[in-house]
């Protein structure tokens, strides 16, 4: 695997990163999500590190890297400051920001708030804030789908992530939304990592700090009134990987999509929620065949 650097940021917090290619090229930014690592784009930084600058974080939370004690340290705004940190610290001004599940709804938000630094938007299975917090509310499949983050929500939960807990959670909180085994020096790494003290409570803190409303199945909470009103587009041309098997983010994710989102391309993919490494060749061809 490529080896980390550990980068201190002006937000206070140090993270390791995966770093490779020329500096001087044009610059892709990875952002993995929950839970996993920089792993996630294993694939993807070997493939575009021959011509590109690639630069993969272990975000707050995760794996060796910093895990601020607070479960408002793991706000969303916060994280999107640690990628525009991350990006100055490597003397980088603008890039491409290539996001997956927690990773990518950093990114959409990113992209909104940011654009004079992110050129580029590729999103791999996370859902656009809106669309995913209307579909909470009106469909019903994918709102059952969520059930989990309520679940995640619960602090109850991190006592029995250790030791033979982690190995329960691999079984029946992850690898049953994986459309292939994980063994071997695979499952080696996530135990790894989530066996960093403080990492699972870290990581979980990530759906504690997310504003996004979960209505269990049946309720019939107050409509956020933002969910009616206009909502600024993202302005970058936006490319969307969906693996169209995921379990967890329905297709209907991608419904209306493009009345936010002007410069858009979709790739339909034959894969579950994990698509970069679940489906890395199909990935890497979009990603070729969309960039410049």
């Amino acid at each position: 695997m490529m080896p980390l650097r550990r980068i201190a940021l002006s937000t206070g917090v140090a993270l390791d990163v995966a770093v490779a290619g020329d500096p001087s090229a044009p610059a892709m930014i990875f952002l993995h999500g929950f839970p996993e690592s920089h792993r996630t784009w294993r694939h993807q930084l070997a493939e575009f590190s021959r011509d590109h600058f690639v630069v993969a974080p272990d975000q707050r939370g995760y794996a060796a890297s910093d895990k601020p004690p607070a479960v408002e340290d793991y706000a969303p705004a916060k994280i999107v400051a640690d990628l525009i940190a991350l990006a100055d610290a490597l003397g980088i001004d603008r890039f491409t920001l290539v996001g997956h599940d927690w990773g990518g709804a950093i990114a959409w938000m990113a992209a909104l708030h940011h654009p004079d630094r992110i050129e580029r938007l590729i999103i791999c299975n996370a859902p656009h804030p809106l669309v995913f917090q209307r579909s909470l509310f009106d469909d019903p499949e994918q709102r059952a789908a969520s059930q989990y983050m309520t679940r995640f929500r619960d602090t109850s939960l991190d006592q029995g992530l250790v030791g033979a807990g982690l190995e329960r959670f691999f079984a029946t909180g992850f690898a049953r939304f994986v459309t292939r085994t994980i063994a071997g020096e695979d499952k080696a790494a996530y135990l790894a990592e989530w066996a960093h003290p403080g990492a699972m409570t870290a990581m979980l803190n990530w759906y504690r700090a997310s504003p996004i409303l979960v209505p269990a199945p049946g309720e019939t909470p107050e409509r956020p009134a933002w969910l009616d009103a206009p909502f600024p587009p993202v302005t970058q041309p936006t490319l969307v990987v969906w693996g169209m098997q995921d379990q967890a983010l329905l297709p209907v994710q991608l419904a209306g999509l493009g009345a936010l989102v002007p410069d858009l391309t979709v790739a339909e993919v034959d894969a579950g929620h994990f698509v970069p490494w679940e489906a890395p060749e199909a990935v890497n061809a979009a990603i070729r065949g969309w960039l410049p």
